[in-house]
Order: C-alpha cells, then sequence, then structure tokens
C-alpha cells in the first residue's frame, strides 16, 4: 500500500517547466549547437531565483538544461536554494552576486544543504563506508605517503597531483578555500564521495547523482558506481559484467524502467539487479536506503575480512570537529549487525531467486572468504616475524616481501573475496585465488630466505 501511495504523489508533483524557443547556431565543423537562450521564467519563484536561471541560461546552458529536465525543477526548486548562503557561511562569497544584490553564493553544495530537503538520506549516508571515503583514506600514514612522497616524490609543484587528480576524485578530500573563499585547485572540482566541505557537511550527493540534474535513473545504473567501484584493487563493475547479473544487463538493460518512484523501483521494472537494486533499492520487502554498508556481513576490502559489527560513530565528521581520528570506530554496516546484513540482502535476492539458490550461493561465497582469511593470516604470521628480527626495509615500495604481502590484500585478495560474492567466477578464480595461491608461494620463498640468513637480499 506504502508504495502504490508514493508511486501516487510522485505523479502529482510532476510538472513541466516553460522556455522560449531554442536557438541553433552551426560552428566551423558543421555540427549544429543548441543553446538554451532567452529562456523566461514564468512560475513561483522570486525575483533573484528567475534572474540566475535566465542569466545562467546564457553563460552556462548546458547547467540551465540539465536543472529544466530535473525533479528540482519541476518542483520550483532553484539555483538560490542550492546555492545562495548566509554572509557568514564559511565557504560564502566574498563579494556579493549578482552584483546589485546582497546574496551571497558558494559553488559548494554540501550534504548539509541537501539535509534541508533530503534529510533522513543524508542521515543514513553518514552512517555508511562511503561517508568515510577520504577520511578513511587520509588517516592512514601509509597511502598520505604513497600520494605524496612515493608517487608525489616531494615535488614543490607536483607533489599534490596524484591525490587531486586521481584518489580525491573517487574517495573525495578536505576541501579547502582561498582568500576570497573560492576552493582551491588541489581540492576541487572533484566528484569525490566522501568530502569533507568548510561547514562540516560530509559527503558528496552528485557523486551518484550527477549536478545538475540529479536523476534518480542514472543513479540506478550501473555506470553510476562503475566510475569509482573499477580497476586492479575492486574491479566491482568488471565482476558485475562476468556475473549472470551483468550479463542479462547487458543484453537487455537499456528496456527497462529505472525512473519509479522511490521505494516502488522494483521486479518487473528490471529483469536483473543492478548495485543500487542490491545495495540500495526497495526490491522486495526491503525499504530504501542510502547507507550502502546496510545490507553487507564482511569487509571485503581490508586486509582480513571480518564481519561488520553493529554501531557506528561518523569518524569524518569527528574528526572535522577534533582533528583526531577516531580508530576505534566500528566498521559501517547494519545496526543490528552482520546477520541482520544478510537477511537484508538475501530478502533481495527472494524477489526473483528460491531461499535455497540463495543460501547455496552465500554458504560458499562465505567458505571462499574463509579460504582467503586462512592464506592471509599465514601471510600477516609471516610479515610479523620478519618485523620483529629488522627484517623488512623502512621502504616497503623497493621490499619484495611487502610488495608482494600488498598485492596479496589489495588487489588479488579483494578480486577473490568481492568475485565470489558478486558471483564473477573469473574474479573469484583466475584474477582471485590462482594469484594469491602464487602470491603466498612467493612469500614463503622470501621468508624461508631472509629467516636462514638472517639478511634481507639485494
Amino acid at each position: 500500500m506504502f508504495k502504490k501511495v508514493a508511486v501516487f504523489l510522485a505523479c502529482l508533483m510532476t510538472f513541466s517547466l516553460s522556455v522560449n524557443a531554442n536557438e541553433t547556431e552551426s560552428n566551423n565543423t558543421g555540427l549544429s549547437i543548441v543553446f538554451t537562450k532567452n529562456l523566461k521564467v514564468d512560475r513561483k519563484m522570486d525575483a533573484l531565483a528567475k534572474s540566475c536561471v535566465e542569466c545562467h541560461a546564457e553563460k552556462t546552458p548546458g547547467i540551465v538544461a540539465d536543472w529544466k529536465e530535473s525533479r528540482h525543477a519541476h518542483v520550483g526548486v532553484s539555483c538560490t536554494d542550492c546555492h545562495s548562503v548566509k554572509a557568514d557561511n564559511p565557504m560564502a562569497s566574498a563579494k556579493v552576486h549578482p552584483k546589485d544584490s546582497n546574496n551571497h553564493v558558494s559553488m559548494l553544495v554540501s550534504p548539509k544543504t541537501c539535509a534541508n530537503c533530503h534529510e533522513h538520506e543524508v542521515d543514513e549516508f553518514t552512517k555508511s563506508g562511503h561517508a568515510r571515503g577520504a577520511m578513511q583514506m587520509y588517516a592512514k600514514p601509509a597511502m598520505v605517503k604513497l600520494m605524496y612522497h612515493y608517487e608525489g616524490a616531494d615535488h614543490p609543484d607536483f607533489k599534490d597531483a596524484p591525490d587531486a587528480t586521481g584518489c580525491t576524485q573517487c574517495h573525495g578530500t578536505i576541501i579547502e578555500l582561498d582568500k576570497d573563499n573560492r576552493p582551491v585547485a588541489k581540492s576541487w572540482p572533484n566528484y569525490g564521495i566522501g568530502n569533507v566541505y568548510p561547514d562540516g557537511g560530509v559527503g558528496n550527493c552528485k557523486s551518484c547523482h550527477s549536478v545538475h540534474k540529479f536523476s534518480v535513473a542514472e543513479a540506478r545504473k550501473p555506470a553510476a558506481c562503475a566510475s569509482c567501484h573499477l580497476g586492479p584493487d575492486h574491479p566491482d563493475i568488471e565482476i558485475y559484467n562476468n556475473s549472470m547479473h551483468g550479463h542479462i544487463f547487458n543484453a537487455e538493460g537499456n528496456t527497462w524502467k529505472y525512473d519509479s518512484a522511490p521505494d516502488t523501483w522494483d521486479v518487473p521494472d528490471f529483469r536483473a539487479p543492478t548495485c543500487a537494486a542490491c545495495h540500495m533499492s526497495g526490491v522486495g520487502e526491503t525499504t530504501v536506503t542510502h547507507n550502502v554498508s546496510r545490507r553487507l556481513k564482511w569487509n571485503l576490502w581490508a586486509p582480513r575480512s571480518n564481519e561488520r559489527t553493529a554501531g557506528f560513530e561518523q569518524a569524518a565528521y569527528d574528526y572535522w570537529k577534533t582533528g583526531e581520528i577516531n580508530k576505534g570506530t566500528p566498521l559501517a554496516g547494519h545496526p543490528e549487525g552482520p546477520e541482520a546484513a544478510r537477511n537484508e540482502m538475501k530478502a533481495v535476492c527472494k524477489a526473483c531467486h528460491t531461499t535455497l539458490h540463495t543460501d547455496n550461493f552465500f554458504t560458499m561465497a562465505d567458505k571462499h572468504v574463509g579460504l582467503y582469511n586462512f592464506y592471509f593470516d599465514e601471510a600477516k604470521e609471516m610479515l610479523d616475524d620478519l618485523k620483529s628480527k629488522n627484517l623488512l626495509l623502512e621502504d616497503e615500495w623497493s621490499d619484495e616481501f611487502q610488495v608482494v604481502y600488498y598485492h596479496l590484500w589489495h588487489h588479488q585478495g579483494r578480486r577473490m573475496r568481492q568475485g565470489a560474492l558478486m558471483g564473477g567466477p573469473d574474479y573469484s578464480h583466475w584474477h582471485g585465488v590462482f594469484e594469491v595461491k602464487n602470491d603466498i608461494r612467493e612469500l614463503r620463498k622470501i621468508y624461508k630466505k631472509r629467516i636462514e640468513t638472517g639478511k634481507i637480499e639485494d
């Protein structure tokens, strides 16, 4: 009943935005370029909001074109609702904008602003692993040293580049402002999921719902996750494509329905789940959540996979307020513990699969995680023994044992575990356990030689 009511309300809220005709020009390539000019806003927005839309239709037509197609535009949410801030806001521009107003703007929009309307969604997000994206990275001395010292070469001009163009774009960063309260180049623009904003907001809604359209349909497609969840260390989109779910999506996903109202997107809108369907959407008996960690039993990215314990504290926000990392913060997960998380994930599976099918799948996937832990525990024991005997180099990236150890958990081990839990056989096996097996043999060989000789090989 609730879902039917939600659909009805969504239909009532949808109405069109009227604009004057677009103009078309041709450039020297012979291609037609459409400019959204002479846009006349005729709806219940104040004069300032209307002037923003009409001016930016001329200055940044792409932005206005996206906004025009958004749910925000349909319900009268304009530029000023998101970008206008009080003069004492830490992100407020030093100068008023427009010039003949008393309006201060911020090009940055933090989750604190989004929470004015989407309070529940922002609260759920802050309880997820996504919220820790930036601070989890900067809290690790080894990661900071990798970005700025090893990769950035401690170069006075270039050392920030590996972080700003790479890590930050997925993890997020601590956004810094210049003297005019404009973001500095090394911290913006970025689409990182765990940004820490000067106003204390943590997260980045536009990572999944790209600005200024903020499309729910876009966020429900695998491409929304693929820009970050890919590559040698967490090839989730590759694993998805390797799975039967991905096979079905790639065969016919362009025909599915993606714009159903929240908590109503369910079978038969799609025939196989996307990332959002399993981890976020209200499929079957589940309800929508922006806590992407809620349905996860295991921590699959860590060196060793442990079950996600109950409870959560917002480490990123704590850091912003105190300057200290709470290293005792429990893993993001289901508030009632790992078995509740698994049961909720199984409830999604029940939309298409029998109980036996689902139970058997997770039984064997969990065994594969256990097998990985078996290998990792041996590797960690060897590492700790070599460290106690001063048989490790301080520069871990020049030390063969430490490099192989890192790849065992950070690359091969993640692929092994994630491949198993998401039904990607090639990543569970050939890119996963097969390579972990090779790594442990290499580590045994190096360990044996160092213990016997008491020396680190040249």
